[in-house]
């Protein structure tokens, strides 16, 4: 009875600190859920082994998904976008209310695009601010049941590099190009706040109004087709992902480790 009590005791503290915002206090819960994972196998065994190999079943977890779903999927080479109407009400509701808040900062509707793919579904709507030289994107990435939203913001210098601050919630999937540097700036409560913290990045990394150059509307589907490009390139020099025929790439051995120490590590920030 009395272990019971513990394990009861820790578990509900542990999802009471996870219903909270701070990082701090939501990581301390996530720890909470170990030790009582830990608790329930030691005192079910009496073996301190037990305990060890159930809080590593939890780290191993995402090979299930890797195993059965990842190391199976193929993915194009060359991610054409296309115009796309925008999602129903019922899977983006609140789309138009962010729509509204970046319009409301100065930028401009330039389209809704997007790509498909063997069931993964990309939708960006895209805007420009003329003044500030910037690119704005609501995004919306739907795979099966999943599905999860971000915002971005854009400036492209004269030396080919981008600057780009989003609040994009995950760990990414593949290494970066070097001439993309970006900025994760999670805890934003508005497309304001995020539009404050970019040109605080701009600034830390001294990068002035006259290196940004000036864009056509027009054209920023075709470059953020060019950067994804650049991107699956510098994964195929790197090992990553590997060319798997009919204009399609997959993950590689190596690829699917680097993708497993991603998960971990959402696994420990979202925790």
């Amino acid at each position: 009875m009395f272990e019971i009590l513990i394990v009861l005791g820790i578990a509900l503290f542990s999802f009471a600190c996870r219903s909270f915002e701070h990082p701090f206090v939501r990581r301390l819960g996530g720890l909470g859920v170990l030790v009582t994972t830990f608790l329930i196998a030691f005192f079910l065994t009496g073996q301190l082994t037990a305990g060890a190999l159930a809080v590593l079943a939890w780290f191993l977890l995402p090979w299930l998904e890797i195993l059965t779903r990842i190391r199976r999927l193929r993915l194009p080479l060359d991610k054409k976008l296309q115009r796309k109407p925008p999602p129903s009400n019922h899977r983006f509701p609140d789309l138009a209310q962010i729509t509204e808040e970046v319009e409301n900062q100065g930028f401009e509707y330039v389209e809704d695009t997007g790509w498909d793919w063997d069931g993964v579904d990309q939708f960006f709507r895209l805007f420009y601010h003329p003044g500030r030289k910037e690119e704005a994107a609501i995004c919306l990435s739907e795979q099966g049941p999943m599905a999860f939203s971000y915002l971005s913001i854009s400036s492209r210098t004269r030396d080919g590099r981008t600057w780009r601050t989003w609040n994009y919630p995950f760990s990414y999937t593949m290494k970066l190009a070097p001439e993309l540097h970006m900025n994760r700036f999670l805890t934003a409560h508005s497309f304001a706040d995020l539009l404050e913290e970019h040109q605080a990045f701009l600034d830390r990394n001294e990068v002035g109004d006259r290196e940004v150059v000036e864009e056509q509307p027009q054209e920023i589907s075709g470059a953020i087709q060019e950067e994804i490009r650049s991107q699956i390139n510098h994964n195929l020099n790197t090992g990553l992902i590997a060319v798997s025929g009919n204009g399609t790439f997959r993950y590689s051995w190596r690829g699917l480790f680097f993708l497993w120490t991603q998960f971990v590590k959402d696994m420990v920030k979202l925790s």
